[in-house]
């Protein structure tokens, strides 16, 4: 089959890669795709937001499969498009429709399905600025630390969490005042959860679903865990914490909850769901839901499933999942971003990179980078993910490092303490 991989990051390419090493040698095409991609994959010239170019690709391309790699295609009714034109009715998409992506593209919307179906979340509350005096009333009732969150999507930067209750003012009113465009136009103000972090991720035909490898990834940019937010500074898998009697909690009370309440409302979804969890305790709640795989999540998940990735995706084309299996390694597996300095902010592009063909004991994903008169060239704030596997953590994140030490770029900046905080918890 012909498969088509929607986007251009490093979760992108580490579909690909995965993908490429399916015994059913499946042709893979991404759109735009990367210099990684480029190795494993054609890399098509289509922007994933202009359908009718994405249409273009697949009747060209005889695509029969359509992997939707980021959220906004989603949010913007990609899956929608492609089921409802009579040209490409036969293909199948990974990633579910507009009314289904609204689990990430609201977190209004996300908060009100988990209230309806008693899946386990903070306390909240969702304001305007129609009603901001009501807004600040609330955030007086909360103790701190505050969090705010931009209903819309905000690339991963729109949740906020402020100790100063005046900062955390300022804050809200800049929010609806339009600091985050259009996805600040609603803003949730939501009880602080004081725990430790993971994500759980599934692949659902939108009956069935199988339980994918867990991860916890680093949000800040800076060093245990200061600084702004960004899109994700590394990631680890499995998480120590996650143990047979947690993850029976998140599947008995978010999980399958959150399956079974998308068939109740009538949503028909078909691909990946990420949820971002908080382990308070010993109990999971739910902080927020991704339609789709996390980034830099994927790649230390993708390289823990030992079976083939095509045959799941094919389980959820087919309606079968169900009948499908699912090998993952025990072994650990940790990545590393490499960023432009200056990032999450403003930083500079076009600067050369150097070194990745000397790596040889890590994984090499493509996140912002571009070719420029024949060299490999910065190209984004998130440039390289730099993964690596081991019987431990520690060998892993020892291997990452090692490779890393190997790479340079001008102004390249890397969190040196990934899983750091885990050390205590692993074996």
């Amino acid at each position: 089959m012909n498969i088509l991989i929607l986007g251009s990051g490093a979760r992108e390419h580490a579909i690909a890669w995965k993908l490429a090493q399916s015994n059913k040698s499946p042709v893979l095409y991404v759109a735009p795709g990367n210099p990684g991609t480029a190795a494993v994959a054609a890399n098509i010239p289509v922007d994933p937001l202009d359908f009718e170019a994405v249409k273009g690709a697949i009747l060209k391309h005889e695509i029969g499969m359509v992997v939707v790699g980021p959220e906004v295609p989603l949010a913007e009714g990609v899956t929608d498009y492609i089921e409802e034109d009579p040209l490409l009715s036969h293909v199948a998409v990974i990633g579910p429709r507009r009314k289904g992506a609204m689990l990430e593209g609201s977190k209004d919307f996300a908060k009100g399905f988990m209230k309806r179906h008693r899946i386990p979340t903070a306390a909240y509350s969702t304001f305007s600025s129609d009603n901001i005096s009501e807004a600040v009333s609330f955030l007086r009732s909360l103790k701190p630390p505050y969090v705010l969150k931009a209903d819309g999507l905000a690339a991963g930067k729109g949740v906020l969490i402020i100790d100063d209750f005046d900062e955390a003012l300022d804050e809200l009113r800049a929010m609806l005042q339009g600091r985050f465009g259009a996805a600040g136009s609603k803003v949730v103000i939501e009880q602080y959860l004081k725990g430790i972090e993971m994500s759980a991720f599934i692949i659902t035909d939108g009956t069935s679903y199988k339980l994918l490898p867990e991860a916890k990834d680093y949000k800040r940019i800076g060093e245990a865990d200061t600084g702004k937010n960004t899109g994700g500074m590394g990631a680890v898998s499995p998480v120590p914490f996650s143990d047979k009697l947690f993850m029976s909690k998140v599947e008995e009370t978010i999980i399958r909850p959150t399956v079974e309440g998308l068939r109740e409302e009538g949503i028909d979804y078909r691909g990946f769901i990420f949820f971002g969890l908080m382990n308070v305790d010993g109990d999971p709640y739910v902080i927020e839901y991704n339609a789709r795989l996390g980034d830099p999540e994927s790649e230390v998940i993708l390289p823990r499933i030992e079976s083939d990735l095509y045959d799941l995706l094919e389980g959820v084309a087919k309606g079968d999942l169900s009948d499908r299996t699912i090998v993952i390694t025990p072994e650990t597996a940790v990545t590393v971003m490499m960023v432009s300095g200056g990032y999450p902010d403003t930083y500079g592009k076009g600067f050369p990179v150097s070194g990745i063909e000397d790596v040889n004991e890590s994984m090499v994903f493509h996140a912002g980078t571009k070719i420029n008169n024949d060299s490999l060239v910065t190209s984004g704030g998130r440039v390289l993910s730099v993964t690596s596997t081991g019987s431990s953590m520690a060998e892993a994140l020892d291997r990452s490092y090692r490779s890393i030490s190997k790479i340079s770029f001008e102004g390249m900046h890397y969190r040196r303490d990934i899983g750091f905080d885990l050390k205590p918890l692993a074996k």
